[in-house]
């Protein structure tokens, strides 16, 4: 197993063996139930499907409540799939236990929505002279086309516009305490999205 999912609890700092402060993500990783099995002879594939997180059951439907008996489990907020192939039965408990110190992980979740951005915030434009007659231009983003030719703006254009509250993953994090009785995982540095947010956190296959 190699992949678990977890909820940002937000970050903190831990102090090394040599006495260095080092930033860390505090990550509640699992416990997730399975809750369903696919095959290669139903489903074409090896997967299994985990919950992760709790919800009022009156706020789910009743083909998914159902979903969530025929596994025997309780209702959970996000039900993610995750490839695998062994020995797991539907009901078994994925822990934290699955990390190690000193292991790199990947971690994936939304990005804070930043809500409607101009372009010095949102592409990073280095904005215009504040000086020679220019008064209200300093945060535009200037010419995006001229007149006679192409006229029209060409797709792609770097332009102000809704930030963030995108998927983002931030690869070859160090694991650097894990926390079996509270299920918490610390990982050094920062992770996506903003406090209770959801995340997905896998062993990574990346080598630098």
């Amino acid at each position: 197993m190699k992949e678990i999912i977890g909820k940002k609890l937000g970050m903190t700092r831990v102090f090394g063996e040599d006495g260095q402060a080092i930033p860390v993500s505090v990550i509640e990783a699992g416990p997730c139930a399975v809750v369903a099995r696919r095959t290669d002879e139903k489903n074409g594939y090896e997967a299994i499907q985990v919950g992760f997180g709790e919800k009022r059951k009156k706020l789910f439907n009743k083909p998914i409540m159902g979903h969530f008996e025929k596994g025997g489990v309780e209702p959970a907020r996000m039900l993610r799939e995750i490839q695998f192939e062994g020995d797991i039965n539907v009901g078994d408990l994925i822990k934290v236990d699955i990390f190690k110190k000193g292991e790199k992980v990947d971690v994936t979740g939304i990005s804070k929505g930043l809500g409607f951005q101009g372009v010095m915030r949102r592409h990073g434009f280095g904005g215009a002279q504040t000086t020679h007659g220019q008064s209200d231009r300093r945060r535009a983003p200037g010419s995006i086309g001229s007149s006679s030719y192409p006229s029209r703006v060409f797709k792609g254009m770097r332009m102000a516009g809704k930030t963030g509250r995108d998927k983002v993953t931030v690869v070859n994090l160090e694991v650097v305490q894990v926390i079996e009785d509270q299920n918490l995982l610390l990982v050094r540095g920062a992770v996506p999205g903003k406090k209770g947010s959801l995340l997905r956190i896998r062993k990574t296959n990346r080598v630098r």
